[in-house]
């Protein structure tokens, strides 16, 4: 039998693994496209961005376009591994 390995709490949050899934599969995302396919909450979301950025699993640019501010994110190599490792634990509640 498996050895059962606790699963991370920051990654075990519903918005917080969607948007990692979702950095996975894009080089970059900016935060309104996030919102929109996470379909989270202005507020919420940047709570939860924040915290993924306090962990290292993700990095945060702010930058304008014009004159509009854009927040864009993008999953680091630590967050990879950490979103890996989450995958391989979950495996093995599920086996």
């Amino acid at each position: 039998m498996s050895e059962f390995k606790p699963l991370d709490p920051l990654l075990h949050s519903q918005l917080r693994l969607a948007v990692m899934s979702l950095l996975l599969s894009v080089e970059e995302a900016d935060f309104t496209f996030i919102k929109e396919k996470t379909e989270a909450t202005a507020g919420n979301l940047s709570v939860q961005l924040d915290k993924l950025e306090k962990a290292g699993y993700i990095e945060i640019e702010k930058s304008f376009r014009g004159k509009r501010p854009v927040t864009t994110c993008k999953i680091t190599k630590f967050g990879v591994k950490a979103f890996e490792s989450y995958v391989e634990n979950l495996k093995n509640y599920i086996t």
